[in-house]
């Protein structure tokens, strides 16, 4: 594990270099053009903090709350129906943008959970629930119903997959 830590920090610094041998470039070439484009990943960097906090926040409470026990019952390797239950309705109630659930989801997996159901999770996730009344409204309740019976029946297809083909270990 220690071997894949440091290989990602390898990476790591070899992309922020990368990084930083652009702006570089670019203030070489046109230092106007590289002012620009410099304000535009700042203002990008301050559009991201809050959504970043979130991510710390959800992962700070996911350690705190959840538990690696919890997880192999409900969501880990001998969950079962259970466990395809709680990401098909996991995945139908979450809210918000996506980005923060990805922090959590990962921290699950690291604590157990099966990479199967966090692809049913997130299948899941299309089916949204506020704006069901609103298709409902626009598309009857017919076709509603119809597709939300096949985003889930997909979602648990898009899990089977994953559960078959996935390499489970090496995930996340």
């Amino acid at each position: 594990m220690e071997g894949k830590r440091a290989k990602t920090r390898f990476r790591s610094l070899h992309f922020l270099l990368l990084v930083i041998a652009c702006y570089v470039i670019a203030w070489l070439y046109d230092s106007r053009l590289a002012l620009d484009i410099l304000g535009f990943s700042g203002g990008l960097l301050y559009k991201l903090i809050p959504a970043l906090f979130l991510v710390f926040a959800i992962i700070f409470l996911s350690n705190l709350l959840i538990r690696p026990d919890w997880v192999g019952r409900h969501v880990g390797k001998d969950s079962g129906v259970k466990g395809w239950l709680v990401a098909i309705i996991g995945g139908i109630l979450s809210v918000g943008p996506v980005y923060p659930w990805y922090a959590l989801l990962k921290d699950l997996r690291a604590k157990g959970m099966r990479t199967a159901l966090i692809a049913v999770f997130l299948y899941n996730r299309g089916i949204k629930l506020p704006l069901l009344p609103l298709m409902i409204h626009y598309f009857g309740l017919a076709y509603t119903i119809i597709l939300a019976l096949y985003l889930t029946i997909f979602s648990l297809l898009a899990g089977v997959i994953m559960e078959r083909f996935g390499d489970d270990e090496n995930t996340c």
